[in-house]
């Protein structure tokens, strides 16, 4: 398992000067990526960059929100932390700030890869994953903490990290682990971004 922390994160300015992508973790490392987490900062209104064979799936973390244009005149409003939207790195897309700087989480993979899934959870109760799960899973806390380790549920073990917003856990496949909601006091539960990867070239 691999934990990268935001603190961690590369930043790279935007050449049009209308924001900052905090780069979390490409797979590979050099040259194309077959997938990539990243974190946006938009300043400004304006087109989003052309990723020409990736899917790309997008979270808002904070802020007011932003309105999509696609280029068939398609519209998609993220009004709230946790709203997703999934569109196809190819399509011409105008980001319009609903009222102010916004951030949000990026998750790119290449077309090759045979299977790619996205969903924003509130996490209340612990989640269990086997060794015999296939998929590389992604776990970015949107708000509020997790432990994250292997084993049961339970008291926390040695080997469990903490995940604070917007860390990353990377969960290989195969690897049997427990997900925990940190609860600070009702209505406390983690939202969470998870993924899951098969990493699989056609």
């Amino acid at each position: 398992m691999q934990i990268v922390r935001q603190s961690s994160f590369t930043s790279n300015p935007w050449k049009n000067g209308g924001g900052v992508t905090f780069e979390a973790l490409r797979v590979p490392p050099e040259g194309p990526f077959r997938w990539r987490v990243s974190i946006a900062q938009i300043d400004s209104s304006g087109p989003f960059s052309y990723f020409a064979g990736y899917a790309r799936k997008m979270v808002l973390l904070r802020g007011a929100g932003m309105r999509l244009t696609f280029g068939d005149d398609r519209q998609t409003v993220l009004r709230q932390p946790g709203d997703l939207v999934e569109f196809d790195g190819a399509t011409a897309t105008q980001c319009d700030l609903l009222d102010g700087p916004c951030t949000d989480l990026n998750l790119m993979v290449a077309n090759s890869i045979t299977g790619a899934s996205a969903r924003v959870d509130r996490l209340d109760t612990p989640r269990q994953l086997g060794a015999s799960n296939p998929e590389t899973v992604l776990v970015v806390p949107i708000c509020g903490r997790l432990s994250i380790g292997p084993g049961q549920s339970g008291p926390e073990k040695l080997g469990d990290a903490e995940l604070h917003a917007w860390d990353l856990a990377v969960v290989p496949p195969g690897t049997e682990c427990t997900i925990t909601p940190i609860l600070a006091g009702i209505g406390d539960a983690p939202l969470v971004f998870f993924a899951a990867l098969d990493d699989t070239i056609r």
